[in-house]
């Protein structure tokens, strides 16, 4: 039972849910801190995402031991989506796909934010991962912000159907974990608002996750589209914070929700 417990007005579907969903950046926690911040906060994580390439980077043994504990948890942990990218650029997705496997992740994102793949490969490669047996999140967008704004507003849209077409459970919209001058948002981290509503208007927003690692962003977030949007690239000192957000417990949501 929760410390002032009576004073919760907003209550949150608990786990597994179908919206609502945080997914939180891991940059390369330790095991023990990873599992320790999960006993206070892991019923409010559904997705946590080995950032970028940093699990090459550790040992092999500690990464599978995290998978594990993360899923004791209940949250989905899964590999980031560079590290496909390193994998399909050196042809070795074959052998990603098994060391992936082996070390316990059932999900994994395919993007293309950080190299060409033309569109077409990641569409078969998003086949080929659910063949595999992994659920796939992907991604949609480009890390550096002059290739991304090329894209327009029907095209990131286009790209984000045939995505969720092909295989995807949920399709990520690039804002990478600084949230700034990518995708949705300006060079000072601020939403456009008008590019969302016409995101919104014309894709199902329960199979978007928005990346929003800035607190001033899950509050947009939150007050457009209600407390069960979902969210990701949460940072792991954030993750209280955004459930607080979401359930009108912090003075930027307190009583508008």
């Amino acid at each position: 039972m929760k410390s002032f417990n009576f004073l919760l007005d907003i209550e949150r579907e608990n786990k597994p849910r179908e919206n609502g969903l945080t997914m939180v950046l891991d940059k390369g926690l330790g095991l023990e801190n990873a599992e320790s911040l999960m006993k206070i906060s892991g019923e409010y994580v559904d997705f946590l995402k080995f950032g970028w390439g940093t699990s090459i980077v550790h040992d092999r043994d500690i990464i599978k031991d995290k998978v594990e504990m993360y899923k004791s948890f209940d949250i989905v942990p899964y590999t980031g989506g560079t590290l496909f990218e390193i994998a399909y650029k050196n042809n070795k997705l074959d052998d990603f796909f098994k060391e992936a496997h082996d070390l316990g992740f059932e999900t994994i994102e395919i993007s293309d934010g950080s190299i060409n793949i033309p569109h077409e490969n990641k569409l078969e490669s998003i086949e080929l991962a659910k063949n595999e047996g992994f659920k796939i999140l992907s991604e949609v967008g480009k890390k550096d912000p002059n290739l991304d704004k090329q894209l327009s507003l029907d095209e990131r849209i286009d790209l984000m159907q045939s995505e969720l077409d092909a295989g995807s459970s949920l399709v990520i919209v690039e804002a990478r974990e600084g949230g700034k001058d990518i995708g949705i948002f300006d060079a000072s981290g601020k939403a456009k608002d008008d590019e969302i509503d016409y995101i919104v208007g014309n894709f199902d927003k329960d199979k978007i996750l928005w990346e929003a690692p800035n607190k001033d962003q899950q509050v947009f977030f939150i007050l457009k589209l209600g407390n069960s949007v979902n969210l990701g690239n949460v940072s792991t000192d954030d993750i209280t914070s955004l459930e607080t957000l979401r359930r009108g417990l912090r003075g930027d949501t307190l009583g508008k929700l």
